[in-house]
């Protein structure tokens, strides 16, 4: 288990909202641009971008970026980064020359499903990509039974638009309001409360006591602060709804120690990448003011396929994230699977269970039937 100590509250962010002048220019000059109406999945990004949590991208990628990244987690400039961050459009919306196409050197007004304007993306690139060829880096699969590679191949729009992005404020939410810090919020929060070393807890299922174990055994090793960090922007179909989530998360608070732990949620959304997805992870917590980031079995993994193969192996993610936790300066804290072991009515984990002993187990799967 990693313990090195790295700079607390994580290192510069890029803050991508402007001043309420420089907005209001903005907003006049938009009424001659085009305009794009965000899917869920790009107001996720775009919010992400905005708060400083996808740092350092400054916009959506470009082609020269994003070519780098899907052949080696790298953008152009070498930086570590390991998933394509792009708006994809239209293609009767791209490469025209009226007032309402979008082409290089343009500026795209991006409003919310409500019309209201978010952001402006200064136009760099357009192009369409290879998106078998993204699915078979990126995912390791171009099987449409994964998830992320189902909504590449029939759910994403052929262009891909690159530039970079000002930002006019943030999409509204209207529910756990207190609980939707930026990053920088919760760097502030663990200044506030002396938090030197904190460890980050992903997920996007209810918590139960097998967490609650897996958790305690981090923060006392490592003798660190936990932030749970669920997820509440896109996840995989059938997880229980956020709402849900969050009042389970609320609810286990309490069991921890006083100010040892905190609650944050992130609108991210999550493309069940596996290996990748948890460097991505690693990268946005550390945006966070984040240490260490614990990754457990199967981290971002989609399941299995129809004939019951899981798509990545069970430790790949540890594996990929130990090789670059240096590079990307934030600790790994591994954890396998957890087992219920009745004899000593606590959980180990599956490496530390003595020979013989009957364990019990609580899938995430099982666990959203029984709720």
């Amino acid at each position: 288990m990693t313990d090195h100590l790295v700079i607390p509250h994580g290192g510069a962010l890029v803050n991508l909202l402007v001043s309420d002048r420089r907005a209001a220019e903005l907003k006049d000059a938009s009424r001659d641009w085009p305009s794009w109406d965000l899917t869920p999945r790009q107001l996720c990004d775009l919010e992400l971008l905005l708060t400083g949590a996808f740092s350092p991208l400054s916009g959506f990628m470009t082609r020269r970026d994003y070519d780098r990244v899907v052949s080696d987690m790298r953008l152009a400039d070498g930086t570590l980064w390991p998933l394509p961050i792009a708006i994809d459009i239209d293609r009767d919306f791209s490469g025209g020359n009226s007032k309402d196409s979008v082409r290089p050197g343009s500026t795209l007004a991006l409003r919310d499903p409500e019309g209201v304007m978010l952001a402006a993306l200064h136009v760099e690139d357009l192009w369409e990509p290879d998106r078998e060829a993204e699915a078979c880096a990126v995912f390791g699969t171009t099987n449409p039974e994964h998830v992320g590679v189902g909504h590449l191949l029939t759910q994403t729009r052929p262009v891909y638009v690159g530039g970079r992005v000002e930002g006019l404020q943030l999409p509204s939410h209207y529910d756990y309001r207190a609980l939707r810090l930026t990053p920088a919020e919760v760097r502030a929060a663990f200044s506030r409360l002396g938090w030197r070393k904190v460890v980050a807890f992903q997920t996007r299922n209810p918590m139960h006591r097998a967490h609650q174990e897996l958790t305690l055994r981090a923060t006392r090793e490592l003798e660190a602060n936990l932030l749970i960090h669920p997820v509440v922007g896109l996840t995989k179909p059938g997880d229980v709804d956020h709402y849900t989530r969050v009042r389970c998360y609320q609810a286990l608070l309490p069991t921890y120690v006083r100010n040892t732990a905190m609650l944050a949620l992130l609108p991210l959304a999550m493309r069940m990448a596996g290996p990748r997805e948890a460097l991505w992870h690693a990268i946005i917590r550390k945006n966070f003011g984040c240490t260490h980031l614990i990754v457990g079995r199967d981290h971002a993994g989609p399941g299995t396929d129809a004939a019951g193969r899981p798509f990545y192996d069970p430790y790949e993610a540890q594996t990929l994230l130990r090789r670059h936790e240096r590079e990307l300066g934030i600790g790994m804290v591994p954890f396998r699977e957890m087992r219920y072991v009745p004899d000593r009515d606590g959980y180990l984990p599956e490496d530390e269970v003595p020979n013989g002993a009957r364990t019990l187990d609580l899938s995430g799967t099982e666990l959203r039937r029984r709720l």
